[in-house]
This record gives C-alpha cells, structure tokens and sequence, in this order.
C-alpha cells in the first residue's frame, strides 16, 4: 500500500509512482521463491535504479540545456518474513534467524519537498516484505 505524504506536490501522479515500484520489484525478483541472502543486495539495487531510471525520465525537461527539474534518493528494504522448512510443505518453521538487507541510491540536492512509501503486495507470496521509499527534491 503507498503512502502519500505529500501527494499534491509529486513529480509524478502517485499512480504511475505505483507502477513503477511496482514494475522495478516485479523485475527484480522475477523467479525468486524466497529470501536468499547472496542476491538480496542485487534485488535492492535492480530495484533502485529501476525506480531512478524511470523518475529521471518521467521528469527530464523537454529541452536538453535545463537543468533536471527535480533530484531523488531511492530507498529499497528487503525483510525475510521467515525461514520456511520446504521438507514440511512449506509451512514456517524456527529453522534459521531472519534476514535483512537495505539500501539506498540518491540522485538529488538540497531543496527537498517530498516522499512516498511504497510496500509491494507479490513480496508475501515470497515470504518477503519489499519497502520502498522515494524522496524528491525540488530544484530551484
């Protein structure tokens, strides 16, 4: 579910905000059954740059010699909800200690003016919570 903390100022409708967290975790956990901790890092950062890609794009002035009108920082957390004991149908067992990994990527300056939070509901279904968090930072 998104948080809208300030919603009127947005770079970008909160709708499309959704889709692309949504499509930047999608892609990055594209076959992933569970948590593993030797590819979390990488799922963090799939997601990050994915979601900064897609903002620097959405919001790239139409003429090339003005300045970006906005800067972002990209904040991907990846939680293991549970070690899951595949031998007992996959029901989750106290077999190991939780697993967690964040991380965050910035392309931004110091006139801020907005965040959005972001939990990706296909984490669940992965025994994964996935949260993302987007600031923004006016420029000018």
């Amino acid at each position: 579910m998104a948080v809208e903390t300030t919603p009127a100022s947005s770079p970008v409708p909160i709708a499309e905000l959704t889709k692309i967290a949504t499509e930047a975790c999608d892609t990055a956990l594209q076959g992933t059954e569970g948590y593993d901790h030797t590819k979390v890092g990488s799922w963090n950062s799939l997601i990050i740059n994915h979601i900064l890609k897609a903002l620097i794009a959405a919001t790239e002035p139409s003429t090339p010699s003005t300045p970006p009108p906005y800067r972002f920082t990209v904040n991907s957390t990846i939680v293991q909800q549970g070690v899951f004991d595949k031998k007992n149908d996959g029901v989750v067992t106290d077999v190991g200690k939780r697993g967690m990994h964040s991380a965050s990527g910035a392309f931004w300056d110091v006139n801020r003016d907005g965040m959005w939070t972001f939990k990706y509901p296909g984490g669940e279904e992965r025994g994964l919570d996935v949260v993302v968090s987007v600031t923004w930072f006016a420029m000018g």
